[in-house]
């Protein structure tokens, strides 16, 4: 028996609608790493005038992608500070490595 897939939290949209977040995938591929990698530093914040946007699509950060690739690599076992680092160094074809002690 299959579980129904939960729902994404929602969060306002710009124009007074309401937007759900992009759902996880079931278990976390590579492919999946790669794309939330490409997210996380396509829609990364940027200083403006009114705040912080998305400096991809100007939506406030953090968009939707941005949020989605985060939890990706969360799930993936990076920590907030290599995701920071990710973001920081602006490749978003960069292979992250999950931080292991020991290894």
């Amino acid at each position: 028996m299959s579980r129904p897939a939960p729902v994404a939290p929602a969060r306002p949209s710009p124009d007074g609608g309401v937007l759900r977040e992009i759902p996880l995938p079931p278990y976390v591929t590579v492919e999946d790493v790669q794309f939330a990698v490409r997210a996380v530093v396509v829609h990364a914040p940027r200083s403006w005038s009114g705040g912080t946007i998305c400096r991809n699509d100007a939506s406030p950060h953090p968009c939707r992608l941005h949020s989605w690739g985060r939890r990706v690599l969360a799930l993936r076992g990076l920590p907030p500070a290599e995701i920071d680092a990710l973001v920081e160094r602006g490749d978003p074809t960069a292979d992250p490595r999950p931080y292991r002690p020991g290894a």
